[in-house]
């Protein structure tokens, strides 16, 4: 078991997590998360499992021809350029939302369609000293996970 802590202060920003071998699908839509139209979260509370595939922004054109969504667990993306696929970040740590509590809103975080957070336009969450952390994704639109950058977090194990 881990603990996920801020490379800028070293504040703990999550409980003990267990690693997960793999990212879940989330769940389907028919299985709405309470207070919301969106599926339930991704990852169970406790838990963390590392993204391996290119996750949230930048996004980028891709072919007509080719076939997939934007990115995994989610839906397409298109803009003037066409449709788009994620050239985002690999390896950032996949955990519950309410698995890291303490962290703010950024204020320039895009909302999608029902008021909460797409996730689409890359950190928009801070630990309490400032320092843009994670994307949550909780929109009714989205899948329900929160993303730890791993360039702004670092592990520690958890003492029994």
């Amino acid at each position: 078991m881990v603990i996920f802590h801020c490379s800028g202060c070293g504040a703990a920003l999550t409980p003990p997590l267990k690693l997960l071998p793999t990212v879940p699908a989330p769940p389907p839509f028919e299985q709405p998360r309470p207070g919301s139209r969106g599926p339930g979260a991704t990852i169970p509370r406790g838990h963390y499992a590392i993204e391996t595939e290119p996750w949230g922004a930048p996004y980028e054109p891709y072919p007509q021809d080719e076939d997939g969504p934007s990115q995994r667990r989610a839906g397409w993306k298109s803009d003037e350029r066409g449709l788009l696929k994620s050239a985002g970040p690999r390896g950032n740590l996949v955990l519950h939302p309410d698995d890291a509590v303490d962290l703010k809103m950024l204020l320039d975080a895009s909302m999608g369609c029902c008021g909460g957070p797409s996730g689409d336009q890359g950190l928009n969450r801070a630990c309490r000293c400032g320092k843009p952390v994670a994307t949550l994704a909780a929109d009714c639109s989205t899948v329900y996970e929160l993303h730890l950058d791993a360039a702004s977090v670092h592990a520690e194990e958890a003492l029994d």
